[in-house]
């Protein structure tokens, strides 16, 4: 039976984080569905699961690549947008970022060092934080 999947899905693009995105976002209409007991819903999440296996069943790779990439793009951009690329999520448990009053500068911060005095690297404007 394993045989018989891999030789099936041999030539398919699979999944990619578009799918992934596509996957989640149907179980959350399923969940508001069940909540909600409306056709809208429903209508949204079978649309969105049937377009989530087309996609990983599909042997056309340049599409499908070209269409996730384009995601990321897309999802790069708001989360720039957010300021929460990945490093900065990553920094804020150990870092406070805060910005210069007058110039906008950003400035990281270590957590955990009480209130201090901070000099604007850019501009030399001392302001007062918490850390």
């Amino acid at each position: 039976m394993k045989d018989r999947l891999n030789r099936f899905m041999r030539g398919r693009y699979g999944a990619d984080e578009l799918s992934r995105f596509l996957l989640v976002l149907f179980i959350a209409c399923v969940i508001i569905n069940a909540f909600t007991r409306t056709n809208i819903f429903y209508a949204v999440s079978l649309a969105l699961l049937v377009v989530c296996y087309y996609r990983m069943f599909s042997r056309n790779h340049a599409a499908r690549y070209a269409e996730n990439q384009k995601y990321l793009s897309m999802k790069n951009r708001v989360l720039t947008k957010l300021g929460l690329t990945a490093r900065q999520r990553e920094q804020r448990k150990n870092y406070h970022i805060y910005h210069c009053p007058s110039c906008k500068q950003k400035i990281r911060i270590p957590r955990g060092k009480g209130k201090i005095c901070i000099t604007c690297p850019k501009c030399g404007r001392e302001f007062t934080k918490k850390s």
